[in-house]
């Protein structure tokens, strides 16, 4: 599998709730949030869960196309869904790295405005 087509599957499939984090990334992947790091498949998939528990109805848009380069995948995005305080808009740019097939570590930075 190519690696935008990894990409597309981290958005439409993982982050839609769906258990596919250890088919996506590497047992030693790391995950750099603002707030903390992950650790592994199923530290990321714990924390795609923990998200979509607090904002309901998640649902992701690509904003502007993955693009490659070398071993790296970025990508912006817009979220909307629903937290305990009404609708959530916010937008967010990735930045993967990939070896053997999948993604061993990550970069997110988000903004609600």
């Amino acid at each position: 599998m190519g690696t935008e087509a990894l990409y597309r599957r981290w958005i439409s499939e993982l982050w839609a709730g769906e258990p596919v984090a250890a088919e996506l990334v590497s047992g030693d992947f790391v995950g750099h949030w603002p707030n903390r790091d992950v650790q592994g498949p199923d530290g990321l998939q714990a924390m795609v869960d923990e998200t979509r528990t607090m904002v309901k109805d998640l649902r992701l848009v690509v904003e502007v196309e993955p693009f490659v380069g070398r071993d790296l995948v970025a990508a912006r995005w817009i979220a909307t869904g629903a937290t305990a305080d009404g609708p959530a808009w916010f937008t967010g740019n990735d930045i993967l790295r990939f070896a053997g097939g999948r993604f061993v570590e990550y970069w997110m930075g988000t903004s609600t405005s």
